[in-house]
């Protein structure tokens, strides 16, 4: 079998987008429940696992890419998820994986179904951003982000552009995580409004439609009372003669 990046994608995509989930929800573990002992291993498995198959994949592409150079480039984030597995808050660069099938599955798909997509990746992201922002923000002298509550609120406010201000990231790392969560809230509000847009010119173009469509049928009706006149006049015309 001749191996190809679309097939090997097309092969692994779900896959990795399972171990994707099953880090998140081992990382999201040992976030929020503080494990000790049998769980803290069994969280660390699966976390040292899934970076396994990420290694895997990233090398598989990387080695079936047609231009080696450019695609290094182009994905970066990806080398930056595999190359940085001891970094906590960056360890929920893995994600990507996830947010990459959730990508393919929606573009190709119908209206409906990207609206869908816009709202689990909202939610995903906000569980996520506050997730990581918990994580290095609960320790950190000063902070003001002391509970996974007000993480989730301050994920919220920042998300939909909103920033009231009163929760605040005080570490760098917090900063940097922000910055992400206020690039990615204007990118899924684009998102929003490009298909609200679409809609409306559908619903607008549907209108003149039949506009049209009723248009014609009135000129053809109109046209035949015509004929319909004509011919009588003929008649008439060839009585009196």
């Amino acid at each position: 079998m001749n191996w190809t990046q679309e097939r090997w994608s097309g092969r692994t995509q779900w896959p990795l987008a399972v171990a994707a989930t099953a880090f998140l929800a081992a990382y999201a573990v040992e976030v929020l429940a503080d494990p000790r002992g049998g769980l803290l291993l069994v969280c660390e498995l699966v976390i040292n696992i899934t970076w396994v198959m990420f290694i895997v994949d990233y090398v598989v592409m990387l080695m079936l890419a047609e231009q080696r150079g450019r695609w290094f480039v182009r994905h970066l984030l990806d080398l930056a998820a595999i190359a940085l597995p001891f970094l906590r808050p960056l360890r929920l660069l893995r994600l990507v994986q996830l947010f990459q099938a959730l990508h393919r599955s929606g573009g190709a798909a119908v209206r409906g179904r990207v609206s869908v997509y816009v709202v689990v990746t909202t939610v995903l992201l906000v569980f996520v951003s506050a997730l990581a922002m918990y994580d290095v923000e609960r320790h950190a002298p000063g902070a003001t982000i002391v509970s996974f509550g007000d993480a989730l609120w301050w994920a919220l406010v920042t998300i939909t552009t909103v920033g009231y201000g009163d929760l605040t990231p005080v570490s760098v790392e917090g900063r940097f995580i922000a910055a992400g969560v206020m690039i990615s809230g204007i990118a899924l509000l684009g998102v929003v409004t490009a298909t609200i847009a679409s809609w409306i010119i559908d619903q607008v173009g549907r209108r003149e439609d039949d506009a049209q469509t009723a248009t014609r049928r009135e000129l053809r009706e109109l046209t035949a009372e015509i004929h319909a006149l004509r011919d009588e006049l003929e008649r008439r015309s060839v009585r009196e003669d």
